[in-house]
């Protein structure tokens, strides 16, 4: 058995919505939409779907014979450390040649401390080992 629902009660509740936020707020929303909102929406739609496609477009690279997400082809990186002429796997390394231009030995030897005239070009004489 379905419970009965209070009409009066809806209506109380209605009358005071409307009052506290305006008779906007009580309306069906279907009442403000058309034919014309319609297809101002589904063009809006497509238009979106069709802008996100191209964002997430993976370009690919023929390698040897074989198509190959840009993305996971490695970017050539310097590895060797212009200071001191090391050759470094470290991954540690490499943040401190993307931001020092030095790896992280000579980062602690010569940069900690020191960025500011690090950052404006100061490079020791005999780094080099």
């Amino acid at each position: 058995m379905k419970p009965k629902k209070d009409l009066n009660y809806i209506a109380k509740v209605e009358k005071a919505i409307a009052q506290k936020y305006g008779d906007l707020a009580i309306q069906n929303p279907a009442k403000f939409w058309n034919e014309e909102k319609e297809k101002e929406y589904l063009s809006q739609l497509k238009e979106q779907a069709k802008n996100e496609d191209e964002l997430y477009i993976d370009p690919q690279i023929e390698v040897n014979g074989f198509f190959i997400s840009e993305k996971l082809i490695n970017k050539d990186t310097d590895r060797i450390c212009p200071t001191c002429d090391k050759y470094s796997f470290s991954a540690k390394d490499d943040v401190y040649m993307s931001k020092y231009e030095c790896c992280f030995e000579c980062f602690i030897k010569y940069v900690d401390d020191r960025e500011d005239r690090w950052l404006k070009g100061w490079r020791p004489k005999d780094g080099r080992k």
